[in-house]
């Protein structure tokens, strides 16, 4: 059990623990943990010093979150792009843009260059769901 008032003595503790984890797999899970959890209580610049991010990134724990915030910016400038060519997007067309996945966001984000209408993008939303 680690104690300590300190926390870059914790942190550090922490760290020595870590690196002592043999599975590479669960290395990378506990560290983004620690890191996760670290971030509720201390700065980023202290976390830094004793957690080694590269082995953090490469948690799948990590990728899912980087995944995800990845997804909501790609909505948001969608929307966005679409808002300004349309002006504001009925909510129901919206929510059926953020259920796609990243891929179909990838396609959308194509595919709506040549949209002239709020009816294109409706018929391509419908195809989507279609297959």
């Amino acid at each position: 059990m680690i104690q300590t008032d300190s926390p870059q003595r914790l942190l550090s503790q922490i760290a020595q623990s870590i690196a002592r984890i043999s599975d590479r797999e669960t290395k990378q899970n506990i560290a983004a943990y620690t890191e996760i959890l670290a971030g509720l209580r201390f700065e980023k610049d202290l976390i830094q010093q004793f957690l080694r991010e590269e082995i953090m990134q490469e948690s799948v724990i990590y990728q899912d979150i980087l995944q995800k915030g990845d997804k909501q910016g790609e909505e948001r400038t969608i929307i966005r792009q679409l808002n300004r060519r349309f002006g504001e997007i009925d909510s129901s067309l919206i929510d059926r843009i953020r259920v796609l996945s990243v891929e179909k966001l990838d396609d959308l984000a194509e595919a709506l260059l040549d949209f002239s209408e709020v009816s294109d993008l409706i018929a391509w939303l419908n195809e989507q769901e279609e297959n």
